[in-house]
């Protein structure tokens, strides 16, 4: 379809019924008409309206349960969410990728050499190489598009705009090049090492797994190779509760080295036992080894080992809550989590920066609204940027309320599920 042309089904309502797939909600699929319709136009004030296009959404995620931990190995319960990237593409004969972000310059990335540069670091033009490179390396084709994007994920946010950002190239080169036969999880995969090696920025697989298969997933990820992904039966709507998520609006640059530290030392605690991560290493093995561990790795370390510990533990105690449909249980188990977080993991504010403490009042905020009734927690990375929490839909506007008064209007989320991960709209 050229563009022009799906400017116009979108306008008629003839893409509806694949709009609601993606965005659940009718007046969801209202609110993203203009949005598609916008970037349309802008494919078509760049690249013109005589080839025929594709809209491909990656969506944001959020971490339910399981903070920092699969870096480690470790067990996971997130979500994918109605916030996404988008991009309306088509393919081009020139073996080069020409991508422009709304609000962002035009990247022109030659796929003929892919090769990781320290130059290119933390440039989205080394994001869109590497998930190219990737996928070559895994005997996928691989050719220049032509794509305009935008993306409502908040950047900083824990909602993992970067990962939704690489999961929708993975997505994009799937269903151009590859008839859309690429798997989520070799998609997920292939995100990953772009951010890793071109990017230039460690993370876990979580970000990328969670964008790129979608809906309540838990992931085990003992094997990394092979994760075990498993679809959790829960209809979150039913609930009566709302998840939200609070923008604290800190400080969230120059953090990359706490977030690298998580890592590191949990690491380190694996070698101090002989091994390369923590889930090599049994509960009882290394809580039994605390004594000989002392004085070999620092302190705060065997403490975001005990996190990690017991927070795969409340992984799957949270997702036994929600296949019962106990959320009772679910919330305490979300609450305790959070001060794990907080008081083991520390990833609530940095040590380089201790008097902005933002996601603390925050969180401090919600104990007080929320105690007793809802539940709270860091929400992702941490050290800056976002809580989680799931408020009775009775308390919501004046937790809303609470919360836009202190951290700015607009700044709590209230978001909605999403059934589909990585994906080609229309």
């Amino acid at each position: 379809m050229k563009p022009s042309e799906m400017i116009t089904t979108i306008q008629n309502g003839g893409a509806d019924i694949a709009l609601k797939k993606v965005y659940v909600t009718d007046s969801a699929v209202e609110m993203q008409k203009p949005r598609y319709i916008r970037t349309i136009e802008k494919f078509i004030e760049l690249f013109g309206d005589d080839r025929d296009v594709m809209v491909l959404s990656a969506p944001g995620r959020t971490e339910i349960c399981g903070n920092h931990t699969d870096h480690n190995n470790g067990k996971v319960l997130a979500a994918s969410i109605n916030l996404d990237a988008i991009a309306v593409a088509a393919k081009n004969d020139d073996n080069v990728i020409n991508e422009k972000s709304e609000g962002h310059s035009l990247n022109t990335v030659d796929i003929s050499e892919l090769t990781p540069s320290e130059d290119m670091y933390g440039k989205s033009a080394s994001m869109i190489k590497g998930v190219a490179a990737g996928l070559k390396n895994n005997g996928y084709k691989i050719g220049g598009f032509d794509a305009c994007t935008t993306s409502d994920v908040m950047g900083g946010s824990g909602l993992s705009s970067s990962a939704a950002f690489e999961v929708l190239l993975g997505t994009v080169l799937s269903h151009l090049y590859n008839d859309g036969n690429i798997d989520a999880v070799t998609i997920a995969k292939v995100a990953q090492y772009s951010e890793n090696v071109f990017f230039g920025k460690p993370s876990g697989l979580l970000d990328q797994m969670a964008s790129s298969v979608g809906t309540f997933v838990t992931i085990d990820f003992e094997s990394t190779e092979n994760p075990v992904i498993k679809k959790v039966d829960f209809d979150f709507a039913k609930s009566g509760y709302s998840l939200c998520i609070v923008d604290t609006h800190g400080n969230h640059s120059d953090l990359t080295d706490d977030y690298a530290a998580v890592r590191g030392e949990m690491e380190s605690v694996a070698k101090a036992l002989g091994k390369n991560v923590l889930r090599e290493i049994s509960s009882d093995a290394f809580f039994s080894a605390i004594p000989e561990i002392t004085g070999k790795v620092n302190d705060r370390a065997i403490l975001r080992a005990v996190h990690f510990y017991n927070e795969n533990t409340r992984v799957e105690k949270a997702v036994s809550a929600l296949e019962n449909n106990d959320f009772d249980a679910f919330k305490q188990v979300i609450t305790e989590s959070g001060f794990s977080s907080f008081l083991y993991n520390q990833n609530v504010f940095t040590p380089n920066n201790p008097t902005e403490q933002k996601l603390s009042l925050a969180l401090c905020l919600s104990q007080q609204l929320l105690e007793g009734k809802g539940a709270w927690r860091v929400h992702g990375g941490g050290f800056a940027g976002t809580i989680q929490a799931f408020v009775p839909n009775d308390c919501l506007e004046e937790y809303r309320k609470t919360m836009d008064d202190v951290f700015g209007e607009g700044s709590c989320h209230i978001l909605i599920i999403r059934p589909v991960g990585g994906t080609r709209v229309i």
